[in-house]
């Protein structure tokens, strides 16, 4: 739930540094920067976090890297052009898309309930979109590009969750963590400039507060709080808990900038939160059962 909470900030925090002048497509890169320092200094202590194989470098860090890259554009459109609580919504269909795809990716079966509670996130999510708000945005981008953006950021998330499945146990949190934002970095700082977005830096020291807040907050101890919970707890209740994000960035956008939902708003947003939820308590019981 921490976790979630502090991931929940991503959108507000974001919002304020548009009013600052900051770069939609900018934001992401430099929180990573930011971020990585923090790594960095960790590295110091632990040396063997940069003894990785080359197979390594390639899947988590290229790989993985292009996801994070993906996910830090496409989420501040979806959170410029849909609003805070839109974005977060858009974004937890992502768990959704993994159960579905599991199917044909994983060989997984795709029961009645999953294809249920993949309906019901997926209307949330539209009557979410619909009843929200995206006011003090100040970067005019439309409700069309933000439902675009967070559906890649959704697709990305999704990656990265199957990726880390795969790559968390053969290489370790802090690892996958490194990598991941290290490969993000390279391909956000090669491929903006060619686009003719060359990442500026933000120009007032209020901006630089809010990067560094969300380095800290939604790169470094956000994910550390839940590799820490997925060690204690199974990753049914980890993934529960972790769904207040989408309610706590609500929250935060009604209080910060004033970004309301109607009410049809907030049905979508409970729905959202328990198709997701029912979905992973659904897959323990299964589990248990089994």
């Amino acid at each position: 739930m921490g976790a979630g909470s502090i991931w929940g900030t991503t959108g507000p925090l974001s919002t304020l540094l548009y009013a600052q002048g900051a770069q939609i497509t900018g934001i992401g890169f430099w929180r990573l920067l930011v971020g990585i320092l923090g790594l960095l200094a960790f590295g110091m202590l632990r040396p063997e976090l940069f003894r990785v194989d080359r197979r390594g470098w390639l899947l988590v860090g290229l790989g993985g890297g292009v996801l994070v890259a993906l996910f830090e554009v496409a989420y501040q459109f979806a959170i410029s052009g849909a609003g805070v609580a839109g974005a977060a919504a858009l974004l937890y269909t992502a768990p959704v898309l993994v159960a579905v795809l599991a199917k044909p990716l994983l060989g997984e079966r795709l029961t009645a309930v999953r294809l249920l509670l993949a309906v019901v996130v997926m209307v949330g999510a539209v009557l979410t979109v619909r009843g929200g708000s995206n006011a003090g945005v100040t970067v005019g981008t439309s409700l069309a590009a933000g439902v675009t953006g967070g559906a890649l950021a959704a697709l990305s998330y999704a990656g990265t969750t199957l990726l880390a499945r795969f790559a968390v146990p053969r290489y370790g949190a802090a690892r996958v963590l490194f990598l991941e934002i290290l490969g993000g970095i390279v391909v956000l700082g090669v491929l903006l400039p060619l686009t003719g977005h060359a990442p500026l830096p933000p120009a007032t020291t209020s901006a630089w507060v809010y990067i560094a807040v969300l380095a800290a907050g939604t790169v470094l101890a956000a994910n550390v709080l839940f590799f820490n919970a997925a060690k204690r707890i199974d990753a049914a209740p980890t993934a529960v808990g972790a769904t207040i994000e989408p309610v706590m960035a609500a929250l935060l956008a009604l209080a910060l900038s004033s970004q309301r939902l109607t009410p049809f708003g907030w049905l979508g947003l409970l729905m959202v939160v328990g198709g997701v939820a029912g979905g992973y308590l659904e897959e323990a019981t299964a589990g248990k059962k089994s």
